[in-house]
């Protein structure tokens, strides 16, 4: 996590028509992270790399594929992939390359690391999450500024490890494309616009920052979410009742909750911690894992259902057998 912090504190001070208590109690969080001006979500990544090899004594030489999850990479070109192979000294026959996805990025990550894995093409994949999207966000912009903190995490996927990796379920809608994004910058639009509309929810979309369609995400997260759990369960030959724990994409409290409800799981097994971190986009589910196993919530022969869902639109889940 960045040194810098912001607190609800703050931010109301900013916009003093709310109150440090409504944005806990309907975001879930208290504070967040945010990245230094200066600082990228390659730098982050690649101390969240150091941390992995010093926790679990692992030998950056032993890794042969690095990916890197980022939707705010330090360049266009290179691969920041490329650039932290030299940085972390891994070797130079080791492959490399960022993959532009979200909230659901850690899955697709663990799914193709897995895919390299079974077709011999690699043995130790290491998997890393970084995003900085405070960078993308309008000063004026309470409702994203009180979301999102900026983070990173790393995950060795290997032929040996403490957990296996499961059958995934992935998915895809397009068509959603407009509800979370940053439209100037890259080829479609390359030079910033200075205009903005207003949505039909009162919400400014200014061009030149993320924009986020609230109404319509919460609507696509509980459409996509139950059925991708009933398919998580199908495809992996297990029930609901054969699940110890729930570790998914940390979005907001609002919608956590009400996925847990809609699709009735247990509280005390449903893993809901935002309240220091903030919504850190492809970081959370790495984040909340190690938490997890930091506070022996997740045991030796539990079975965890992990899952990511947003940006893209799109979404994943898989299960992890400890």
């Amino acid at each position: 996590m960045p040194e810098r912090v912001v607190t609800n504190e703050e931010l109301v001070k900013e916009f003093p028509e709310w109150s440090v208590d409504k944005v806990a109690q309907k975001v879930g969080v208290d504070s967040r992270h945010l990245a230094a001006d200066n600082e990228t979500a390659g730098d982050m990544a690649g101390k969240a790399a150091w941390k992995l090899f010093d926790e679990y004594q692992i030998d950056p030489k032993s890794i042969d594929f690095l990916m890197l999850c980022t939707q705010s990479p330090d360049y266009f070109l290179p691969s920041t992939a490329c650039v932290l192979q030299d940085r972390l000294g891994i070797p130079t026959s080791a492959g490399a390359f960022d993959y532009n996805l979200g909230c659901s990025g850690c899955i697709y990550g663990m799914a193709m690391a897995k895919g390299l894995i079974s077709a011999g093409i690699a043995k130790n994949v290491l998997l890393l999450t970084a995003e900085t999207y405070n960078k993308y966000l309008h000063p004026s912009d309470k409702s994203n500024r009180s979301i999102f903190g900026d983070g990173a995490a790393a995950c060795l996927i290997s032929t040996e490890g403490f957990a296996e990796i499961g059958e995934f379920v992935l998915g895809t809608d397009g068509s959603g494309a407009n509800n979370l994004i940053v439209k100037t910058g890259a080829s479609r639009q390359k030079s910033v616009t200075g205009l903005s509309t207003e949505d039909d929810e009162g919400h400014i979309w200014y061009d030149d920052y993320l924009y986020m369609n609230g109404g319509a995400i919460f609507n696509f997260t509980l459409d996509a979410v139950p059925a991708m759990m009933a398919q998580i369960l199908e495809k992996n030959q297990l029930q609901k009742e054969d699940i110890d724990y729930y570790v998914f994409h940390q979005a907001n409290k609002f919608m956590l909750n009400t996925i847990r409800k809609v699709c009735g799981l247990p509280k005390g097994n449903f893993y809901i911690s935002l309240s220091e971190t903030g919504n850190t986009v492809s970081s959370t589910v790495l984040i909340g894992l190690k938490d997890c196993m930091s506070n022996q919530m997740i045991e030796a022969g539990s079975k965890v259902m992990i899952s990511g869902f947003g940006v893209g639109l799109s979404w994943g889940g898989t299960i992890l057998k400890y």
